[in-house]
């Protein structure tokens, strides 16, 4: 079976976006179809300021909504990064494959680190590297696809080009990724900022719709949406951003077409309420398996342990092939 990889970054609490953008595929797709590891990527955490309890508090809540999105144990393996120590032990591996120039080429670092030094002050080493962490969580596995948002395309090119480096340079050893985009709703722009994401870090809480919202909170958010001056209710994401983000929302969650039924609304009030009640009711069933997994922890610990424990045991053999490789002597 093709065998696929993916990851949420517990940097926030999971949003509308990081569900219809991403854990809804996985779930109703990915895991049927594939030999699929969802991971909570908890090291990559590490790369910016953070309050330790509250990174082991939002892990464990995004194994928890993983699970509480569908995710089948039985079908997949989930699992917590930092508990599979192979992630580390590749990184620094694909670190001696790749350059300085291509660590500093990555979207991300340069902005976060343009930011910080227009503050005066300077981001961790780990920023700049951690995208050979990135690289090492899905050739661990002998990845083949790699199912991402656009703004994650660019890490997962550097894992294919490390591994062709690496495979050209000192054997065949790792398989060559390929990423590979929902077709539908695969960004979900924040509502009061259209041309942005809506992000889990992001600070603008209003624009964002988080999973465990409760639904009076997801109607105000949705209701006081960002939408357009211009008149009618019309499908163009370039020029009408705000309308458009809430067509695909709604789109999304019923599984239309965001042109179709622009058509179907004379106002945006009520393309706003049957948004909201369409978010609500996508959000209920996820909302309602998370309150039942909260009150047995046992059992989420349990699959996360198993999830390790078979991550482990299929990242090995790669990762041990991998210092052999590259010239290190065996334990």
């Amino acid at each position: 079976m093709t065998r696929v990889f993916s990851g949420v970054k517990p940097t926030g609490h999971l949003t509308l976006g990081n569900y219809l953008g991403a854990l809804r595929r996985w779930a109703e797709v990915d895991q049927h179809q594939a030999d699929a590891l969802f991971c909570v990527v908890d090291l990559h955490a590490l790369t910016v300021d953070h309050d330790p309890a509250r990174v082991r508090r939002l892990s464990r809540q995004a194994a928890t909504l993983l699970l509480a999105s569908g995710l089948d144990p039985k079908r997949c393996t989930v699992f917590v990064q930092s508990h599979v120590d192979e992630h580390a032990r590749l990184s620094y591996l694909l670190e001696c494959v790749a350059t300085d120039g291509e660590m500093r080429r990555m979207i991300q670092y340069k902005e976060k680190a343009a930011r910080e030094q227009g503050r005066g002050g300077s981001v961790r080493l780990s920023l700049l590297t951690y995208p050979a962490l990135m690289a090492a969580d899905i050739l661990a596995y002998d990845t083949d696809e790699v199912p991402v948002g656009e703004d994650q395309t660019q890490h997962v090119e550097l894992a294919r080009d490390l591994a062709v480096r690496f495979n050209h340079r000192y054997g065949h050893t790792f398989v060559v990724p390929r990423a590979t985009a929902p077709k539908v709703a695969a960004r979900v722009m924040n509502l009061q900022d259209p041309m942005s994401k809506m992000g889990k870090s992001d600070d603008s809480g209003p624009g964002i719709v988080y999973l465990l919202d409760e639904p009076e909170v997801v109607r105000k958010k949705v209701m006081r949406a960002v939408t357009d001056s211009g008149q009618g209710v019309v499908y163009d994401r370039e020029e009408r951003p705000g309308v458009a983000n809430l067509l695909e929302i709604l789109a999304a969650c019923e599984g239309g077409d965001p042109e179709a039924l622009s058509g179907t609304y004379a106002s945006y009030g009520a393309l706003k309420k049957d948004t909201a009640e369409a978010v609500v009711e996508v959000l209920r069933p996820v909302q309602e398996r998370h309150r039942e997994l909260c009150a047995d922890p046992g059992y989420v610990d349990g699959v996360l342990r198993a999830g390790a424990e078979k991550a482990r045991e299929m990242a090995r053999p790669t990762v041990d092939a991998a210092y052999r490789a590259i010239g290190l002597l065996p334990a």
